[in-house]
């Protein structure tokens, strides 16, 4: 097809919004659309718990059903829109989802989008949710695209001419593994270059990223899309060549197949200054083609044009998010309260900025929900009219006051009223999109989209602290993307409860209700450190793995990696290897039945190259009768046992590993949460294999 295109015809096709060309009876495409948590910016649509949210199931099989599901209703609406000629932006079939960049820094604000902060969870997690995306037909279902290649994690203010400076050891030990995972094993149809340079090279135009690593090393074929003004970024910011000519030349040149953006049209320039030939810009255009071609748009056998515009959107799809919402949730304290019964009351509080707010429950990147449960709606219809509902907004989400004319901590004076009246208090506090997310769509005071530090912005601490001081029993529901503090409140007996439900999705309060009365026990895991203060974090600017994350986290966290309670009382009691499968013995010694994670950690031992600490290499999510017990096998990879030195070299190093299997990582910290501790084995390896 690319063949009977005139140069100017081409040079239509590598823009985002791609031209019809009628001689040739192709309609006009537009790439850009979204999904990272279901169907997003285009109308009404099943919304998902936001992507930290589905990371922390600990779940793969279960995300994979679900990106299996986006892709139903992104199909839905697709088919609809041909019929009606509508193929406007986020209507098309190319989705830019999963970002699977590592969120290495709480204070970045688009962490939320991503699985978390260790590269074997965001690989597993990309994986599974790219092959939901893409189906396995005979036609992709979507064309799922792998984001942002590569480093990039804030700060979001400064990347459009950032230059992340990384070893090569962090580049192959943290940065790379998801994108090599989602190329090699999920087969991913796209990938997007990042705004930010990496060492000193733009990312859109990098001959290292995009042709050495990503299609000589990877064998990517699909198409490479930049991220939306990056190559445009590649002169103005990054000052990296000196015209936009020279820029999209070099772009398309490397690998990068797609401006998202509006610079091709330079291309022309660049073709007539021997910038770039014609067989160059011919083979972006057949990459890209050939995703067209391989989503069946056209075609008379496509099995997915027959999907009906009654899936979007659906109950058995509600039923599905709600039951994500149930397992997201993570319980990082409770004294005994949880699960509470409404027998036992007669009046709750239900306190906060967040209590009643619908963005809470989206994240960014979402579509529009057909109806929405705010927690505090949740709360109202688990109780009934049998138990008075107090509320207050208590104060200003991040702003000193509610209302503009009065004075600070206007709301405040309610609020301890409300929690005086009542048996127990729910304080709804943390943070939403509109303070944390991307740069040019959240509207924050503070950075660009990111935070300044770990604490509960505005005067939230404050609030928290003064009816904490009433003396009733208090339920913390945080709602974040993100790491948190507060403020020593956590050792406050009275402080009886703490859940994080992140951005739990549309349904988020009923499934917050349910799990506070126990319908459900909460079993979602941190794929984050919360940590102890915001001085325990490096400089956001230093891209250098040295004291991040779990793995070379050299500090006690607040809240470990891996961790999360459950109404029982789960623990590995025995555990062997047998064929690099580990076998686990796991009991629940308790009334209530639950879901719960085990994990698997490795460190090598006595080896100068081996991550600070274990690091994570399985894990299974199992479900546990009440006083039940059952045997768990989890696989391991022969990777498993891989390091990496300070060359960027793989390599499985002689003598012996520990190995840990347990319901979160085996450090001292989670002991002392949970009242487990790991299992420890040993593994010999007889000779170093390079």
């Amino acid at each position: 097809m690319a063949d009977k295109m005139t140069v100017d015809e081409m040079i239509s096709q590598v823009e985002y919004d791609a031209a019809a060309i009628e001689h040739l009876n192709i309609p006009e495409y537009n790439y850009w659309n979204e999904a990272l948590h279901g169907v997003a910016r285009g109308g009404t649509a099943t919304v998902f718990p936001q992507s930290i949210g589905l990371a922390a199931m600990f779940d793969p099989q279960r995300l994979e059903k679900i990106g299996d599901i986006v892709a139903t209703e992104a199909r839905a609406k697709h088919n609809e829109y041909v019929k009606l000629n509508d193929r406007d932006i986020y209507k098309g079939l190319t989705f830019w989802s999963p970002n699977v960049n590592i969120f290495r820094d709480p204070r970045w604000g688009r962490g939320h989008e991503t699985y978390g902060e260790d590269p074997f969870l965001t690989a597993t997690n990309g994986v599974a949710y790219i092959k939901g995306l893409q189906g396995h037909g005979k036609y992709l279902k979507l064309a799922a695209c792998a984001k942002h290649f590569a480093v990039h994690s804030g700060p979001e203010g400064i990347r459009h001419g950032f230059n992340a400076k990384v070893s090569a050891k962090d580049l192959a030990e943290t940065y790379l593994p998801a994108f090599k995972a989602a190329v090699q094993e999920g087969h991913v149809e796209s990938v997007m270059a990042a705004y930010n340079a990496v060492n000193g090279e733009p990312a859109p135009v990098s001959k290292t990223l995009l042709t050495d690593i990503l299609r000589k090393q990877w064998g990517f074929e699909g198409h490479v899309v930049s991220d939306y003004g990056a190559e445009e970024d590649v002169r103005l910011h990054h000052h990296y060549t000196a015209s936009d000519a020279e820029t999209v030349a070099l772009a398309v040149k490397v690998g990068c197949d797609l401006c998202a953006g509006h610079i091709a049209g330079f291309l022309k320039q660049a073709l007539n200054e021997g910038l770039i030939t014609e067989a160059a810009i011919k083979q972006a255009v057949i990459r890209l083609l050939t995703t067209r071609v391989l989503l069946g748009l056209g075609a008379t056998d496509n099995e997915y044009d027959q999907i009906d515009f009654n899936e979007n959107d659906s109950p058995a799809h509600h039923e599905a998010a709600l039951e994500a919402a149930y397992r997201s949730s993570v319980l990082l304290k409770n004294n005994g309260l949880l699960p509470l019964t409404k027998a036992s009351l007669q009046s709750i509080a239900v306190i906060g900025p967040t209590a009643d707010s619908t963005l809470v429950l989206q994240g960014n990147y979402a579509g529009t929900a057909s109806n929405y449960t705010t927690i505090l709606e949740g709360l109202r219809q688990a109780v009934g009219d049998e138990v008075r509902v107090n509320y207050s907004e208590g104060c200003h989400l991040f702003k000193d006051r509610v209302e503009p004319l009065a004075k600070a901590d206007d709301r405040e004076a309610e609020a301890l009223s409300m929690a005086a009246h009542s048996d127990v208090v729910f304080m709804c506090l943390g943070l939403d999109s509109s303070i944390e997310g991307e740069e040019g769509d959240a509207g924050n005071a503070y950075a660009a989209g990111d935070k300044t530090d770990l604490t509960l912005p505005g005067h939230q601490q404050q609030l928290l602290d003064k009816v904490l001081a009433v003396g009733k029993p208090v339920v913390l529901l945080v709602t974040a993307g993100s790491a948190l503090t507060f403020g020593g409140a956590e050792k406050n007996p009275n402080l009886a409860a703490i859940l994080d439900v992140w951005y739990p999705g549309a349904l988020g309060g009923r499934a917050v209700a349910d799990l506070i009365f126990g319908k459900v026990s909460p079993s979602g895991k941190l794929p984050v450190t919360f940590y102890a203060d915001s001085d325990d974090v490096p400089a956001f600017e230093d891209y250098s793995m040295a004291g991040r994350t779990y793995r070379y986290l050299t500090k006690v966290p607040l809240y470990p990696f891996g961790y999360g309670l459950t109404y029982g009382h789960v623990q590995v009691v025995a555990a062997h290897l047998a064929d690099n499968v580990v076998v686990a013995t796991v009991t629940n010694d308790s009334m209530a039945a639950v879901e719960d994670v085990v994990q698997v950690y490795i460190h090598a031992r006595n080896c100068a190259d081996a991550t600070t600490n274990p690091h994570l290499v399985g894990f299974k999510r199992i479900a546990v009768e009440a006083n039940g017990k059952l045997d768990v096998e989890i696989p391991l990879t022969q990777d498993a046992y891989a390091v990496v030195d300070d060359q960027g070299r793989t390599y499985i190093p002689a003598g012996q590993f520990d190995l840990y299997v347990g319901i979160g990582q085996p450090d001292a910290r989670t002991a002392e949460l949970t009242g487990t501790t790991a299992i420890h084995l040993t593994v010999q390896q007889a000779e170093a294999k390079k």
